[in-house]
């Protein structure tokens, strides 16, 4: 029986027509029922980040409603020149211009859309205690900064470039926190996120994402205006 689902490069470049528009320029006038405009472009990134970018509160997708500018852009770049590797994304962005990229990323950006209510229930006391700690506190003694330092202290993320860690399903976390440990995600040097990454125990981690997937967004989940004066880490991308 034949697959119904186009192979994985077709379905790329559907979606990459979608985004920029060519879909629907290639469409008889007549049949134009909707407008050539970013709102709708950007429905192609609903099929795995969730409705307007809001996340579906499993897997692997992240939201990306209401990061920062400069945050998304950077991970769009990072797709496009190799730091991050997904197959899909790449090739969406492979063709795009800087200019393309930046209006994405200011169209998500600007949506300020509810979050979803926390992934995580019922984790041990003593688990989301070490997670709180981590986020809020950091380690010290062996090195690593507490996540506000440098995401916010609502974890909501940080102008130009922090993103906030909230609102986010518990497994792209961990997958992210591998991913920098093993080198798979990289950032503009000096990559302040490895390093930490490193730092971390695979305790450490799980604790830090069972708190942070905990967490409910009520209100107030703008980004942050500004960094403090001095980070803890040097960081090469969390600035512009």
């Amino acid at each position: 029986m034949p697959n119904p689902q186009p192979p994985l490069r077709a379905r790329a470049a559907l979606l990459a027509a979608a985004l920029s528009g060519s879909l629907l320029a290639a469409a008889p006038t007549a049949a134009l029922t909707v407008p050539d405009d970013m709102a709708q472009r950007m429905q192609a990134c609903v099929v795995c980040h969730g409705k307007e970018g809001r996340a579906t509160n499993h897997g692997f997708f992240p939201r990306i409603a209401g990061k920062p500018a400069g945050y998304l852009f950077n991970q769009l770049n990072n797709f496009r020149e190799g730091r991050r590797l997904n197959s899909t994304m790449t090739y969406l962005v492979d063709h795009m211009s800087e200019a393309y990229l930046h209006e994405i990323a200011g169209y998500f950006a600007g949506l300020d859309l509810p979050y979803p209510p926390p992934q995580t229930t019922g984790a041990p006391p003593a688990l989301l205690a070490r997670g709180e700690q981590l986020v809020r506190q950091g380690d010290p003694q062996r090195g690593i900064p507490a996540c506000s330092q440098c995401h916010g202290t609502a974890m909501t993320g940080v102008n130009p470039a922090m993103p906030g860690l909230l609102g986010l399903p518990r497994d792209y976390i961990l997958a992210q926190f591998g991913a920098w440990r093993t080198g798979e995600r990289r950032a503009a040097a000096p990559d302040c996120m490895a390093e930490i990454a490193r730092r971390l125990s695979l305790e450490d981690v799980t604790a830090a994402a069972a708190w942070l997937s905990s967490q409910p967004v009520t209100s107030g989940p703008a980004p942050a205006g500004s960094l403090a004066p001095k980070l803890p880490l040097d960081c090469g991308s969390g600035l512009r």
